[in-house]
């Protein structure tokens, strides 16, 4: 039986991969096999576009950074995503295309029809079977942050709050498949929110 893929987004300093990590510790607590990985970098090869697109010193062409991130995509769903989800195991990914929709889409206003094509070259169709959008306000994320920031954690406020509002709105069009979760709750209340929506989905595909 095919695994489940869970997803994790938000903006910065949402919260979602210390979630994304408890998680994956509840579900192997009760024998599941689970896979965490990350967009950039859940490659060897994605490590080093990750290196690239968060740290270099040169100006990124916005469309060179979209680019980017769907080679590392192309990249992690064909050598590790999807032999994963064919073995029956849990993959819990800490971003996915959302990311891209929000960040590149909103945030940088590419084309949307650009957008959609160098996903679909990606991901070849591949969705999230549930996505988990931590949403917290810009000046929470800021507040969260340090002086270690990368690339595009030092872009505006009124960037990430386009990338935050695209979120949201992803989120509405997609509700069959998106959970959204107050990212200012306690750790241990949103872990247990984030346990209950899975426990659910995990019952449902199971009957």
């Amino acid at each position: 039986m095919r695994g489940l893929f869970i997803t994790f987004e938000g903006i910065e300093h949402c919260g979602k991969t210390t979630q994304a990590v408890r998680l994956v510790e509840s579900l192997r607590s009760v024998g599941h096999e689970v896979v965490m990985t990350r967009e950039p970098g859940g490659t060897t090869i994605g490590a080093a576009i990750r290196e690239l697109v968060l740290h270099s010193k040169e100006q990124i062409d916005t469309v060179s950074e979209l680019l980017l991130f769907a080679a590392d995509r192309a990249q992690h769903v064909r050598t590790l995503i999807l032999p994963a989800l064919e073995r029956g195991a849990i993959v819990i990914s800490d971003r996915f295309h959302d990311s891209t929709r929000a960040y590149q889409g909103w945030g940088r206003g590419i084309d949307t029809a650009l957008i959609d094509r160098a996903i679909a070259l990606a991901t070849d169709g591949l969705d999230p079977d549930l996505t988990v959008l931590m949403d917290i306000d810009v000046p929470t994320s800021r507040s969260r942050g340090d002086d270690a920031s990368d690339r595009i954690e030092q872009d505006s406020d009124v960037f990430f709050t386009k990338v935050r509002d695209g979120f949201l709105a992803i989120a509405r069009g997609s509700q069959d498949r998106t959970i959204v979760i107050d990212g200012t709750l306690s750790i241990e209340r949103v872990a247990s929110k984030i346990r209950e929506a899975v426990g659910e989905h995990l019952a449902s595909v199971s009957t």
